[in-house]
């Protein structure tokens, strides 16, 4: 048994003695929160500055950007980035500015912001950027004036590509270690073979308070009350098992037959991911990963323009691609389910939850014993809004 099978089988038997006993993992204690930590604007900015602008971000597929020449603009928080496939094959990520007028060079609205080039040339005025960022060429170089341009290209943010996936830090010159931020999480994604997958399309939605959606992603409590009739039938609520690695988790929820483990091996449990089990593979700070047998749904959250807005694209993906137009229809339609699911249960309640902060009606809320993913996602975001100096917390608070 590998490594990764014998890590799942651990936590299959863990997740089958907590339904058989009727409990979950759980925390020492309670926690409260305060409320003002959702609505008040100069730690939202705070945020921004200390956590998603200088961590690093997953802002594509592998698959997203194959060939030399692919390309991928998006504008997460607002800040225009540009991916790219350079001829070398790198991947590569910049601010989409160019260096003349500050002009975006791609349009994230036009295609989803994607394509395939040998060179980027600015709307406005034509100067011209090779895949790699350099300066090729300035429109009427003659009469322009005397520039360097070895120095005038885009400007590059840091960026590694690992396990299928491609990450950005969002402020240049910071160093990208992605091996070392995401520890134990990287071998996880790397048996999953996402370079080798199928992107079907991603969807853009809009909820609450960055946070409010994310705490959903963290716990199965809610299930029952929210999910009667979407989630419930496949997965019983309030059973959970956390695992993390840093600041991210592997989050397994049980099925509803995984007694059926019973009958199996032991050393069969670790190859039960979907059959018995199912796990959320949550990367700090915005990136949530369920891998169901129809299709995979991948989050990526942003705080949008307010402390009580967020952006979430929804991404689709399968490990392979469709065979036919039954095949691709089906597909179609599987990611749209668990679009509306999200779109209708999960963020029209945080909507709710955010008109309740609002309403102020407490100053804090509470995360319960059985809501340790919740309050280790809190504790991380202290720790980086401190810049250190609150220690990395423990998962279950021992």
């Amino acid at each position: 048994m590998t490594a990764m099978r014998e890590a799942y089988g651990d936590a299959a038997e863990r997740l089958l003695h907590f339904v058989e006993t009727r409990t979950t993992d759980q925390t020492g204690s309670i926690m409260h929160v305060p409320i003002a930590d959702y609505l008040d604007a100069q730690r939202w900015q705070e945020e921004i500055d200390l956590i998603f602008k200088r961590l690093p971000l997953m802002l594509a597929f592998t698959i997203e950007l194959p060939e030399p020449g692919d390309f991928k603009a998006m504008a997460p928080m607002n800040l225009p980035v540009l991916i790219t496939r350079g001829q070398d094959g790198h991947a590569r990520a910049f601010l989409n500015v160019c260096k003349h007028r500050a002009m975006k060079l791609v349009d994230e609205q036009e295609n989803g912001g994607k394509g395939n080039c040998r060179a980027f040339s600015c709307p406005y005025h034509g100067w011209t950027y090779a895949t790699d960022g350099r300066l090729l060429g300035i429109a009427e170089a003659s009469i322009f004036g005397e520039v360097d341009k070895s120095t005038l290209g885009l400007t590059e943010l840091p960026c590694q590509e690992v396990a299928g996936m491609i990450f950005v830090i969002l402020m240049p010159g910071l160093p990208i270690d992605m091996p070392a931020f995401l520890g134990g999480m990287l071998e996880d994604f790397e048996a999953l073979k996402l370079k080798s997958w199928y992107f079907h399309k991603s969807r853009e939605l809009r909820g609450a308070n960055w946070k409010v959606a994310y705490d959903g992603y963290l716990e199965g409590y809610h299930f029952q009350a929210a999910h009667p009739e979407t989630v419930t039938p496949r997965t019983p609520s309030n059973r959970a098992f956390y695992e993390a690695f840093g600041p991210h988790i592997r989050l397994g929820y049980p099925q509803h037959d995984i007694v059926a483990l019973k009958g199996l091996p032991r050393d069969q449990w670790g190859d039960r991911e979907n059959l018995n089990y199912d796990f959320i593979r949550m990367l700090f700070p915005n990136f949530a990963m369920f891998l169901a047998p129809e299709v995979c749904q991948v989050a990526q959250l942003f705080p949008a323009d307010a402390p009580d807005r967020n952006v979430t694209v929804m991404n689709y993906i399968f490990p392979k691609a469709p065979e036919s137009v039954e095949e691709l229809k089906a597909l179609d339609e599987m990611s749209d389910f668990f679009f509306d699911v999200v779109e209708k249960e999960d963020y029209l309640m945080g909507l709710r939850v955010q008109q309740g902060l609002e309403a102020r009606a407490t100053d804090h809320v509470t995360f319960g014993r059985n809501e340790l993913g919740n309050q280790y996602f809190h504790r991380w975001i202290e720790h980086y809004l401190s810049q250190g100096t609150v220690p990395e917390p423990n998962l279950r608070g021992e």
